[in-house]
């Protein structure tokens, strides 16, 4: 470490490491950083660089290197021995790997827009078994889990381990008040004299079971409150953070004065259930909490592709008293908080009397009925936190939609798609946008050939314009071919956040899409004159994800557009809704 680099004392003991440098180092990096290679960070690598630098991945300085990756993989133990369940690690492409010289070369680390938030002293390059750190960290390689999905089908194969000096943190614009490292937030902590402190973890919105279960564990344990939500990656499908951070706020009033805190963790999860739970706790002991809320199914996934629950419900629980001395923070266990009907009030499920009438609303329940426009239960939440779910989350017929087509030439997608255009224009009440790959090919890829990587290119810039469509409550239709699997799949993620997607495979048989070629394609490239031509040299990935499949070797363009509005209308992307009550009794 540099000599600016401090090391500083949480009152409940332990390092903290902060990694950024003095202005006077800070300027000489960057007069450096002009010999050096430059790697710009993913979404997921600045949320871990900004910990490392803050103090909040403590006692790390820097990525791991290979040793301290196969500990914590195999053991959750640092080379030193320390406790560490989760491994951070900056992963890159195979052609990057191959220019870094261990113990030589230097890394400038910058974020989309170019700055440059570190250095990384490069002191080791390794390729990792991946599959193999899936099932020693998450339990399982299945893709349904979204940790391993983005392991193995989204992270780089190669690793870059060593130390780093921090020029400054990444930059945030929103909420600023809100954000405070570990140093500030302790720092606050000792101003207004709170000793004991529990921290509560969430990535969703907080209802009425949220406020009851972390004031009773406060008072249980005679504790303050941190609210700590994670507004880095969280689970696909998520609600975003702004609207969730809105939520919380208004949530604030709710517990006795001056006993709560709200602040934010730049964290990207990776919903490791029991390691994770230790993995928060040990972040929170470095931001300053002294106890820490665990509760049924922490940080957990979901289901398997087979129904089963990838961990048990208190498998978190009984890990973490398992390393409890270790982590340094004395866990509050709770258990889910059901509502009783006859007595008005939220218990754990472990209290439920005999008899008793049990009411729950689901994360799944709740996005339907705002979908759907239904009412939801003031039993269940607060009349405002509904007003500001509502508000980014309109039902379904206000909503952004893309149809995005998929299918060989000549099976019919363009003229359909016209078809839809038109029919949407008749019903009004929303922008509509045609995307037809050859007017993409002219407006927007005209520089593109049609080699797979430059397919891919094309398909994704179609689903970027189809997602800032669908996230400004437009109706998006795409009518590429979208030869490729999972390409497909990518373009669904960027539009999934925003609105509804729907994949439609025109099916029309290779045979029928050569009869009605009008312009000699097929032919052509069966004398091997159009090269990588789909369907004939290069391949077409049957989708296997769509949501509607339809031949069109039958039916009229004007009968395919039908049943895609019906399917439409039975997803309520189309129709009215009733107008939503706020909540029962209003």
């Amino acid at each position: 470490m540099t000599s600016s680099t401090s090391h500083l004392v949480p009152p409940h003991g332990g390092k903290l490491v902060q990694l950024l440098v003095s202005p006077e180092r800070k300027a000489e990096l960057k007069s450096l950083s002009r010999d050096w290679l430059s790697w710009d960070l993913t979404a997921r690598q600045l949320c871990d660089l900004e910990l490392l630098l803050s103090g909040g991945f403590s006692p790390l300085e820097g990525f791991m290197n290979e040793e301290d990756y196969r500990g914590v993989c195999e053991h959750m133990r640092l080379a030193n021995g320390l406790l560490w369940p989760m491994p951070i690690t900056l992963d890159v492409t195979e052609e990057f790997a191959a220019k870094l010289e261990p113990g030589s070369s230097h890394v400038a680390l910058r974020d989309p827009e170019g700055v440059m938030n570190a250095v990384l002293y490069v002191e080791q390059v390794w390729k990792p078994d991946r599959k193999a750190e899936a099932e020693s960290v998450f339990g399982t390689t299945s893709f349904a889990h979204p940790g391993v999905d983005y392991l193995l089908n989204q992270s780089k194969p190669w690793h870059v381990g060593g130390r780093l000096e921090g020029l400054q943190l990444p930059s945030h614009y929103d909420f600023k008040t809100l954000r405070l490292t570990p140093a500030e937030l302790r720092a606050e902590f000792a101003r207004v004299g709170w000793r004991r402190v529990v921290a509560f973890q969430t990535r969703n919105p907080m209802h009425r079971a949220h406020v009851e279960l972390t004031f009773r564990a406060a008072k249980t344990v005679e504790a303050n409150l941190l609210i700590h939500p994670s507004v880095g990656m969280t689970r696909p499908g998520d609600v975003d953070y702004f609207t969730r951070v809105r939520c919380y706020q208004l949530l604030l009033s709710k517990y006795p004065p001056a006993t709560v805190r709200l602040s934010l963790l730049p964290l990207a999860m990776r919903m490791g259930g029991p390691r994770e739970a230790i993995w928060h706790a040990l972040i929170r002991k470095n931001h300053g909490a002294t106890h820490f809320i665990v509760g049924r199914d922490h940080a957990g996934p979901g289901k398997d592709t087979s129904g089963k629950p990838f961990y048990g419900a208190y498998d978190a629980q009984e890990l973490f008293r398992k390393y409890e001395k270790d982590i340094g923070i004395t866990m509050v266990p709770f258990s889910m908080m059901v509502y009783l009907e006859n007595r008005d009030c939220y218990v754990p499920d472990t209290e439920i009397p005999e008899g008793a009438r049990v009411l729950n609303i689901s994360g799944t329940e709740l996005r339907d009925r705002l979908n759907e426009g239904r009412e939801i239960p003031a039993w269940f939440t607060y009349p405002e936190v509904v007003r500001e779910l509502r508000r980014s989350y309109p039902p379904r017929h206000q909503q952004g939609v893309t149809i995005f087509f998929t299918g060989l030439s000549g099976s019919g997608k363009s003229t359909v798609a016209h078809v839809l255009l038109a029919k949407f224009l008749e019903m009004g009440g929303r922008p509509v946008t045609i995307l037809d790959g050859d007017l993409v090919r002219k407006h927007l890829s005209s520089e593109l050939g049609f080699s797979k990587e430059h397919r891919d290119i094309n398909i994704r810039r179609i689903g970027y314009v189809a997602s800032e469509i669908t996230k400004n409550g437009g109706i998006a239709i795409c009518a590429p071919i979208a030869p490729y699997d999972a390409v497909r799949k990518q373009v669904r993620q960027m539009v999934d956040p925003y609105g509804g997607f729907v994949l439609v495979h025109v099916s029309t048989p290779l045979e029928i899409c050569e009869q009605r070629d009008r312009k000699g394609l097929y032919a052509k490239a069966r004398a091997g004159i159009v090269k990588e031509f789909t369907g004939i040299s290069d391949p077409y990935e049957v989708p296997r994800d769509a949501e509607l499949t339809i031949d069109t070797t039958e039916l009229s363009p004007e009968e395919t557009a039908q049943e895609i509005i019906l399917h439409l209308e039975r997803q309520g992307f189309i129709g009215v809704s009733p107008e939503p009550s706020l909540a029962a009794g209003e």
